[in-house]
């Protein structure tokens, strides 16, 4: 086998990629670093005053006005003349202009500063809540090892198509999600659940792109397009969730264009009605409207919540549990009962065989080998659960010839095995009375436990059966508890039979279910639910589960779910941990208090602020820190949510 190899070369050894990589660090940045240098100017400029003629020191001041307000006043343009409606950045720019006017040059610059500084840490948490999405994609490798006729060669990973094979040695990252083929690994997951711990994965088993193999080499059959990766939905769900805005959120932008015209028509009133009424000058009447401009500009307002929300959505999105928007982190805090799916998601949605009952032990070791056979053929996945069952218990592989193998639907299986005909299926299949004569009854007892049993009989008879259960998940438990704990409500929706329904749930700790749901049934109940309660969520994993999952107020998806179900969900389990409900759950109520703080807070400022202007205790530089301080706070606050 040849092998053809690219050269690679070290970003080290690029002097333009250095250039290129330096600048880009420089592009983050330039928002702060343009506030820091006008601050630094207008303290030069302060400091030399006595020193510098007049007109220079107006010019220092202007550089200063430029270098510091040019970003959030091209914001402020660009959206005025876009929604054709003035904003806060506008009033900034108005106030440190008026200020200038009246000759408060230094005070004007300070403003600017302060206000660029506070955009600056806004931009710091929108770059930190996209670096989720960086971190991410620079764990996407971009060429993968391909074989191509015995040969193997470098090719970018988006040329990648199904069924293409790849060799990915011991340390590398996995570029394409896939089944391996041949050898075997310890993977590193942690790109996709977040668990530190390496799952062992060999022949058939599946692996994600961006994973890591640590400790062989495996060959990798491709199982999806570059662009559908696992991965690359991650990617796109976080992206997504920075774009959706809360209802708060959308409330104070509409707010803040009223609001922006109502302070303009207060700071015009200002201007004369306390030189006419009250006999201020008309010198103190103007100071005065420039203050309150300055400080009724609801800059703290506006900057309550968006640093909150995209700190909450980055938090939640390292943790493993992605929201689709800033309305569900929202929403999430205010559901009173959480409706559950049974299988796939307080299940683990596979089967196992948990009891096995023979007329002797010669009869076993006689029937594992031929039920192994004949299991072997079908793709059901409790003849999957069975094959695997006998596989584990045989003292030795057989050669099994496995003739008129026939499929009674709903029922089971036929087969011919050295002409004697072998029955694997139910009761109704083997008949029933001898069914439920077999060892004593025992698959009454079974049954009642919510098990499935499956009966195996020969010429001679019923010989044996089995007992199957899908067994809830290993976290389902603690997830219930904790959820009771925060006085949210369990329900289980389940198409499965009441015995069945009722065996799961009490296993889980749910007291309230509902067995035989058909799809749309559970749409109904998820309706019925929200009447009662209010706020509903849904925790799905199957197609059959997406149109109850659009029904709930939050619809949340197991990350190993259908991608019906990851498309139609609100929120994304990547884990599929479910005790992770209950810390999304206590983000959204961080979240939502961080919020309603930074509300009250920036409220209660603008309006002392705004009296002790109108009393006259209020001079403009205090008036610039007070306001424009408020707003550097609530930012502050509200990137506490990325701990």
């Amino acid at each position: 086998m040849t092998t053809s190899y690219a050269p690679q070369t070290t970003q080290s050894e690029h002097p333009t990629l250095k250039i290129a990589i330096w600048y880009k660090r420089i592009a983050e940045h330039i928002e702060l670093i343009a506030a820091l240098f006008s601050g630094l100017l207008i303290l030069i400029t302060w400091s030399l005053e006595d020193y510098i003629s007049h007109p220079l020191w107006i010019i220092f001041h202007l550089i200063a006005f430029v270098i510091g307000g040019y970003a959030k006043a091209k914001e402020g343009i660009e959206d005025t003349i876009a929604n054709k409606e003035l904003n806060v950045e506008m009033l900034m720019v108005f106030a440190a202009i008026g200020s200038a006017i009246i000759g408060y040059w230094t005070e004007g610059a300070i403003l600017i500063f302060i206000f660029a500084l506070s955009g600056a840490l806004e931009t710091y948490t929108l770059n930190k809540s996209n670096k989720e999405i960086s971190s991410l994609m620079d764990l996407q490798p971009e060429t993968a090892l391909k074989i191509t006729n015995g040969q193997e060669q470098i090719v970018p990973v988006s040329e990648l198509t199904v069924n293409d094979t790849i060799i990915v040695k011991a340390s590398e990252r996995i570029p394409a999600d896939g089944i391996i083929v041949k050898g075997g690994s310890s993977i590193n997951e942690s790109a996709i659940t977040g668990e530190s711990i390496p799952v062992n994965k060999q022949m058939n088993h599946e692996v994600f792109a961006s994973t890591v193999a640590l400790d062989g080499t495996i060959n990798v059959k491709v199982t999806k397009p570059a662009n559908e990766t696992l991965f690359q939905k991650i990617i796109a769900l976080v992206q997504s969730a920075q774009d959706e805005k809360s209802s708060s959120q959308l409330f104070i932008e509409k707010f803040e264009g009223t609001y922006v015209k109502v302070v303009l028509t207060a700071v015009v009133i200002m201007m004369f009605l306390p030189y006419f009424l009250f006999g201020w000058s008309l010198s103190e009447s103007i100071y005065r409207a420039m203050i309150l401009l300055v400080v009724a500009s609801p800059c703290a307002l506006v900057a309550s919540i968006m640093p909150a929300t995209l700190s909450a959505i980055s938090n939640s999105a390292k943790n493993g549990v992605l929201f689709k928007g800033g309305v569900h982190v929202e929403n999430l805090s205010h559901i009173k009962v959480i409706a559950f799916d049974k299988t796939g998601t307080l299940t683990n949605g596979k089967p196992i065989v948990t009891d096995g009952y023979f007329k002797s032990e010669a009869t076993r070791a006689k029937a594992l080998p031929i039920i192994s056979a004949i299991e072997e053929e079908s793709t059901h996945p409790l003849a999957r659960a069975i094959a695997t069952y006998c596989l584990g218990n045989m003292d030795r592989t057989h050669e099994i010839n496995i003739q008129k193998m026939t499929t009674i639907s709903g029922n089971g299986v036929t087969a011919h095995v050295n002409n004697e005909k072998w029955l694997v299926g139910n009761a109704t299949l083997v008949g029933k009375n001898n069914a439920f004569h077999f060892h004593g009854g025992i698959a009454t007892d079974l049954a009642e436990q919510g098990k499935t049993i499956v009966f195996i009989k020969n010429d001679s008879g019923i010989v044996g059966l089995f007992a199957l259960k899908d067994t809830i998940r290993k976290e389902t438990k603690d997830a219930i508890k904790d959820l009771k704990k925060h006085n949210v409500h369990p329900v289980m929706l389940t198409g499965d039979n009441q015995i069945t329904a009722s065996t799961i749930a009490k296993e889980a700790g749910i007291d309230h279910f509902v067995a035989e749901c058909l799809p749309e049934e559970k749409v109904n109940h998820v309706k019925n639910l929200r009447k009662t309660y209010q706020n509903v969520a849904m925790v799905g994993d199957g197609i059959n589960d997406a149109p109850a999952l659009a029904s709930a107020n939050v619809g949340i998806a197991m990350g190993e779910g259908t991608d019906v179900a990851l498309e139609t969900a609100d929120v994304v389990l990547m884990k599929n941990n479910l005790p992770k409900i209950t810390s999304a759950i206590h983000l959204s109520n961080r979240m939502n208090k961080i919020v309603k703080q930074n509300v009250v807070f920036s409220l209660s400022v603008i309006l002392v602020l705004i009296a002790s202007n109108f009393f006259q205790v209020l001079d403009l530089p205090l008036g610039v820190i007070g306001h424009e301080g408020s707003t550097i706070l609530v930012i502050l606050n509200g990137l506490r949510l990325l701990k």
